[in-house]
Order: C-alpha cells, then structure tokens, then sequence
C-alpha cells in the first residue's frame, strides 16, 4: 500500500509500458523475481525474500487440548501481521482488508491442502495435542505479498523442530534438544501460491506484480499448486472475467514456477542441515554479505612463503640504489635540544652559550658601572677646581660673618679601597647567579 495513490500520469505511463510488453525492472512478462532464503539460529525461523518484498516467518509449538470434534489431530494456527515499518499506508492494530484477504488465502493454501499430517501431533488422544503456531511478519512491501508469504510459511514448517515427547501412562516427559534430537514435523508436500495480474480486462497478463504494477492492474489470479501438479487452492479477486484458456495458461506457468522454486528450497534446507551437523556458519549473520560496511570480519588468505628470499633479492637487485648513504644520520635543530636513536645531545652546548651570554651581559653591565664611576669622579674632580679658585660668598652684609667654606681633601687610599670593594662584590654576585643557573639545569 502506498502513502499516496498514483497520480493520472503515471498510470498512463504504466499502462502503455504494459502495452509494449515493458516493465520497470527490466523482466519479462512470465519472469519470476529472485528468491532468497536465509534461515535464523533457531529452529523454524527464516527470512523470505522476493525481490524487495521481505517476510519473517517462525514457527512455534505448545501442548494444549485438543479440539472436541476432532480429538486425535493437532491444532494448526496462521497469523500473518503488517505494520507501517513495511508500508506507511499499514496501520498497527488494525485488521484492513487486504491483511483479512490474505490470512484466508494462506489457512486455504497450508491448512486445507493437508500438506501437514496433524494426527502425528497427537501426544495423548483427547488430552494433549501439539498446536503449531506461524506468524508470519510483513517487513518490506514491493508487491505480490501473498507469494513471498506463502514460500516463508511452507519453508518455516519443513525447517521446524518440535521437541520429543514420551508417554509412560498418564505422565508426559517433554525432552530438552540437549536430552533428545527434536523431531521435524510430517510434510506431505508444499504448496506454494503464485500470482498473476491482469490488466484491460484480461488482455494482457503479469507473473508476479510489483507493488507499482499492483495498483493499476484490474483483477490478480492467485494459484497453489505443489510440485506434483496437483491445485491446492485458486482465487481471483478484482471483478474481472476469465475464460477458461487464460486459466489453463496460468496453470502451466504455475506448475513450472512451482518445480524451480520447491527445487530452491530443497536446496537451502539441505545446506543448512549440512552447515548445523558440521559446525559451520549459520544464521541471519551468516547471510549478511563481506562486501557491506557491517561485518566487522575479514576471510583469510592464503600467503606463499616459498622462494621468499629469492623474490627478496631480486626485489632488492631491481629496485634503484638511494642516492646519499648516512651511516649515523643525525638531525640538527637550532634553538632545540632533541634526545634520542641516532641523534647527538645538545643540551649541555645550549648550557655552555647561555653561561656566556650571563658572562658577557654581566661584563657589559661592571663596564658600564665602571664608565658611570669615572664619569662621576671626574666630575666632583672639576668642581673641586673651581671651588678651590672662587671662594663661596654666602652674604655681602658688613653686620654678617663672612664664611669660606674650603673642601677637605680625600685621601687616595679610600678610593682604591672603595674601588676593590666595589670589585670584590660584583664577582661574588656573578659567582652566585653562576652556581644557581648550573643548579637549575
């Protein structure tokens, strides 16, 4: 079901594409698309594919009551669901039409047919019967529903396995799969359905419509049949008339879609039986392709070790010589200290620059002490000649003292102390700073 129906122009388009024995996906009229089968980890649980249509089927079973009328037979129970993540134009919890449609039309091809022996299901006439249970799940809808959910049920039946039961007088054992091998159930045959869609009142005539040829087409014939020819079930819906040569023809065309798909199933089910006796792959997983960013494995190839030493040498004889040879490379960085394989050490040459640096920036500033002292002492030299020349007047008033100030001589012996002082401390400062950068490092 689409979430919205097709406008005028595409079924204009479709009709006349029908008209000129054309289809979308590139088949033919009478072509089937490809089935695929993929089974679960568990017994009875498979996944159908037709095309881009998807079904989910699992079978399971309990012990209950037999039905009054019928005490010795098993109890057999269809449910086929849909929900929106198949279609938007499915409703969850809601029975359409279509969903009831189909329901029928599968208990008519599986329960009807017999293709199930339901007197096998028996554990205790009138008491305790096994109910086989399918529920079959819609989880992609591209047309023709009703094929791909009928070849899913049949598979999910013949790959199911019950446990074993034993009856020791009124007391029912049910065996684990750990104590006793589980039982399949009894299959007869299997029917499996295929449609046909007609359009322009049955001119022309479709294998297997999609989900786009399913809305513009007038009536479907639906048909199950086994693998022996024999009709289990036929239906067709959409108010159109058939003639008798239209159904002998979709007859034939069953009988040979039948015998390719039951040959198909009967291959799947013997290599899944084959892959659980052995240990091997099996399951959903298994199935997913290596191709796709999903699977987190990679297969093993094989290497060829032989002769690798020979290929070695003529690898290396072939292959052109380098151009400069290091016997010790070694990487040379201004301004950083590298340590490590192959490289030299340059943190004590960094340690012996920066000390010359601090030597040359401590000369530097004793030099410029020095200047600003001799500039200083010559100076107060100048000024003591001038004073010793003009005597300091401090007032011309008669009634004042008159007052000549005359500098004191400073002995030569307290400059040259002063000045070795001066010496002495900048040296042990420097030696200080010295001792504390060698420290540091």
């Amino acid at each position: 079901m689409r979430a919205t129906p097709l406008s005028n122009c595409e079924r204009r388009f479709l009709l006349r594409a029908i008209q000129e024995r054309k289809r979308l996906d590139g088949r033919q009229c009478y072509d089937y698309r490809n089935v695929r089968i993929s089974f679960g980890a568990d017994y009875g649980c498979c996944i159908v594919e037709l095309g881009k249509t998807r079904v989910l089927a699992q079978v399971s079973c309990e012990l209950v009551p037999p039905k009054p009328n019928r005490p010795t037979e098993g109890i057999l129970f269809f449910n086929l669901e849909f929900s929106p993540m198949a279609a938007p134009g499915f409703e969850p919890g809601r029975q359409s039409e279509l969903l009831v449609k189909l329901n029928r039309l599968i208990e008519r091809c599986l329960r009807n047919s017999k293709c199930i022996d339901t007197e096998s299901l028996c554990v205790v006439a009138g008491e305790k019967v096994w109910q086989i249970r399918l529920d079959l799940h819609l989880l992609n809808h591209d047309g023709n529903i009703i094929d791909a959910a009928s070849i899913a049920g049949i598979v999910a039946l013949c790959h199911f396995r019950r446990p074993d039961v034993s009856v020791q007088g009124e007391e029912v054992t049910v065996y684990t799969p750990e104590e006793r091998d589980p039982v399949p159930l009894s299959i007869h045959h299997m029917p499996i359905c295929v449609s046909f869609a007609f359009f322009q009142q049955g001119t022309y005539l479709l294998v297997d419509p999609s989900e786009r040829e399913e809305c513009v087409m007038d009536g479907v014939l639906v048909i199950a049949m086994n693998k022996h020819r024999e009709i289990c079930t036929i239906q067709s819906s959409g108010g159109i008339m058939l003639i008798k040569d239209q159904v002998l023809r979709c007859s034939k065309i069953t009988a040979v879609k039948v015998a390719e798909i039951t040959e198909l199933i009967q291959k799947a089910l013997e290599n899944d039986q084959k892959a659980r006796k052995e240990g091997g792959k099996f399951g959903f997983a298994e199935s997913i392709p290596n191709e796709k960013i999903t699977t987190f494995r990679m297969e093993s190839a094989a290497v060829d070790t032989n002769d690798v030493e020979e290929q070695a040498e003529e690898i290396i004889t072939k292959a052109d010589p380098p151009s400069e040879v290091f016997a010790k490379p070694i990487l040379h960085t201004p301004g950083t200290a590298q340590i490590g394989e192959g490289i030299e050490n340059s943190w004590a040459d960094l340690e012996e620059s920066e000390e010359e640096e601090a030597v040359e920036e401590e000369g530097e500033s004793e030099a410029t002490a020095l200047e600003c002292q001799e500039v200083e002492m010559e100076d107060k030299s100048s000024m003591k000649e001038t004073k010793q020349d003009e005597p300091i007047v401090l007032s011309d008033s008669e009634e004042e003292e008159v007052v000549i100030l005359e500098p004191q001589e400073i002995p030569k012996k307290t400059r040259t102390q002063t000045n070795t002082k001066q010496e002495n401390t900048s040296k042990k400062a420097f030696n200080k700073r010295r001792k504390k950068k060698r420290a540091a490092y």
